[in-house]
């Protein structure tokens, strides 16, 4: 009924406005009957209410993903404050590599010639050991090799060899401070398949005493010595600073996408 009462008040209205203008509204003129409803119904239509109504509900993130996106936030301002962010490395003059260093991976790659040999070098990420682990252990007051390499924080390095047209040698090698240890040695053929699988000697450490350390001269005169790999440890600890920050930064996007 309020319907009604709307639609005959808005329609009498619109009939005395086109009265008021000198048109006739008859019968015999349907034309003008149809402009008239036509007027009548936007006219209703101005005077209702309208209601929208969204066909997709809000989104809202679970509060879990809310927790999860402060955690990682507050850990990407504690790894923007630490001493290694935004540190830069200042390469020494008498290092004797270029550095080849992509973003967003965990290596970088060394490369140098020497007298007609090129040497290939990948460093990984460092094996950081904290000062708690340092205290810890010399309470115990063990002081033999390998305990005190266990003590140290090291870089795994795998170095290449290479002569033109012939095998490589490859050793893989880890770096303390001021010392370097091979773990194994081998001869890279580069004609056999990947079907094959060559003898690659025995382990390193039982090798001749002398020869061992021959080889140590070898590396060490090719630019794998410990004042390079001094620069290298400090080198991967910032790296591994960076790389930390930007896994942060892209684990945050996703969640928050």
């Amino acid at each position: 009924m309020a319907f009604n009462s709307i639609l005959r008040r808005n329609s009498s209205t619109f009939i005395r406005a086109f009265a008021s203008s000198g048109q006739l509204i008859t019968k015999t003129q349907p034309a003008h009957r149809t402009v008239l409803s036509a007027a009548v119904n936007r006219f209703v239509d101005s005077s209702l209410p309208r209601f929208h109504f969204s066909s997709v509900a809000s989104k809202k993130k679970p509060s879990s993903d809310e927790n999860l996106l402060r955690v990682i936030e507050s850990e990407i301002t504690c790894a923007k404050e630490t001493d290694d962010y935004g540190a830069g490395e200042e390469v020494p003059s008498n290092f004797p590599f270029k550095i080849i260093d992509s973003a967003g991976e965990q290596i970088i790659t060394l490369e140098r010639t020497y007298e007609g040999e090129e040497i290939k070098v990948e460093v990984h990420m460092p094996d950081l050991v904290t000062g708690e682990e340092h205290d810890r252990d010399d309470e115990n007051d063990d002081k033999d090799d390998e305990n005190e390499r266990a003590n140290q924080s090291s870089i795994p390095l795998v170095v290449n060899v290479y002569k033109k047209g012939g095998p490589s040698l490859e050793f893989s090698c880890v770096a303390y401070p001021d010392e370097i240890v091979i773990d194994s040695l081998s001869v890279k053929n580069p004609d056999v398949s990947d079907d094959q699988i060559p003898y690659e000697g025995p382990s390193f450490q039982d090798l001749n005493e002398s020869l061992q350390k021959k080889f140590h001269k070898y590396l060490e005169i090719r630019g794998i010595k410990p004042s390079s790999v001094n620069f290298l440890h400090e080198y991967m600890i910032n790296k591994d600073s960076r790389e930390y920050l930007v896994w942060l930064s892209k684990l945050k996007s996703f969640i928050q996408a």
